[in-house]
């Protein structure tokens, strides 16, 4: 769970199947030429210290978003301008037909911020950043870093029964092994995709526990091997193909217990846009070599070719061992560079310090969200979510 998607409303939501549902707006329409997009909002939406939610409430979040949010540039560059007709009309006025601006009116990427408090200062500096008010189902009550978050029912809030819940505590539990004990004594009642796979056959066992896959479609998360495309050996094609066949996807399926499926591209096999027939590059030792070979890496003493560094997202250091033990396979000697802390990835990644990084990835309901950010040339920036890859293919571009 995503806690300011529960503190925070936006105009849409979207269902498993990508479709979107009403959220802060109730009705919309699309003109034909796919350029402007109008939302009716409900009129009981208020945030929660009681103002209303207005269209002025959109049009100012729109244009946070655009020049803050990692991928608003991406998400609403089409965007010209948000039209205000009446208190509870919105309209989007595009540039030219961007379909994925559609798909971005969720609280991932505009959450609706109120106008009347964030106006006034520096947004990212903001006070009300720790003590955020929004419109959504739950309302912020406390913040300890590092040990929990309280968030409680928002009474007011516009859908009439809901939410179910009067309370919610989210507690950071750094140790894996903690996490999962947690859930089975009954301490913490629901853990997103945090529990090592190895518990989850024993989890599916229990009474007390429902272990599903359902809920995370839109997102279509997954583990990727980002490759540092600037830094020698890796900025020849060769090198990366020979890292793509020294490792083999099935060892990763199988170390979930079945629960994850091997990608042969960038979109999640539920996704409307995913195309089952792909090149893939098969577990293949002997390739590898070859290809390292016409690279021009010879093996050299005890068989080593080159050495290259790996790290990770925090948490992923368990498929870091076997990647390594692989690639030695292959004569590529890695050094471990696992973080410490969130932090620490963050500025690794954002500032391009890495060689190679084992990390999750999320597509989102338009695949314009994610193969755009991830892979196009225009999105080699120094941050996070974007193409820290350096990837730069002319023809990628051109798509």
């Amino acid at each position: 769970m995503i806690p300011a998607c529960q503190v925070f409303a936006s105009l849409l939501q979207f269902d498993e199947n990508y479709g979107p549902r009403p959220y802060l707006a109730k009705k919309w329409e699309i003109s034909p030429d796919g350029r402007t997009y109008s939302f009716h909002l409900e009129k009981g939406a208020t945030f929660h210290d009681g103002k209303p939610v207005t269209s002025a409430d959109v049009a100012f979040s729109l244009e946070l978003a655009k020049k803050n949010h990692p991928l608003g540039e991406l998400a609403f560059g089409a965007v010209e301008k948000v039209e205000t007709p009446a208190p509870y009309i919105c309209t989007f006025k595009l540039q030219h037909p961007f379909p994925a601006c559609f798909a971005a009116n969720h609280p991932y990427f505009l959450p609706i911020l109120p106008k009347h408090i964030y106006s006034e200062g520096e947004i990212r500096k903001h006070p009300a950043n720790v003590k955020p008010i929004g419109s959504g189902p739950f309302k912020f009550v406390e913040w300890k870093k590092g040990q929990y978050l309280i968030l409680d029912r928002y009474p007011d809030f516009f859908r009439k029964g809901r939410p179910y819940l009067d309370r919610i505590v989210l507690e950071f539990i750094a140790d894996a092994a903690s996490r999962t004990l947690a859930l089975e004594t009954g301490a913490v009642h629901l853990t997103w995709g945090q529990v090592p796979y190895v518990d989850l056959p024993r989890l599916t066992k229990m009474a007390h526990l429902t272990v599903t896959q359902k809920g995370g479609e839109a997102m279509g998360i997954r583990g990727i091997l980002q490759i540092n495309n600037r830094k020698p050996p890796l900025n020849n094609v060769k090198v990366r193909k020979a890292i793509a066949h020294s490792i083999d996807k099935n060892f990763f399926v199988e170390g979930t217990s079945g629960f994850a499926k091997p990608a042969a591209g960038p979109l999640r096999y539920t996704n409307p846009f995913h195309h089952p027939i792909l090149p893939k590059y098969e577990n293949n030792l002997n390739k590898a070599n070859q290809l390292l070979d016409e690279a021009g890496f010879k093996k050299g003493a005890e068989g080593i070719r080159f050495n290259l560094s790996l790290s990770c997202y925090p948490g992923g250091q368990s498929g870091m061992e076997y990647m390594r033990a692989q690639l030695r396979k292959a004569g590529i000697q890695v050094t471990l560079r696992p973080p410490p802390d969130l932090a620490t990835w963050v500025a690794r990644v954002s500032s391009w310090d890495y060689e190679m990084d084992w990390t999750p990835t999320t597509e989102f309901v338009d695949p314009a969200l994610a193969i755009d950010r991830a892979f196009t040339s225009r999105f080699i920036k120094k941050m996070v979510s974007t193409n820290t890859m350096g990837y730069n293919n002319p023809e990628v571009d051109r798509l």
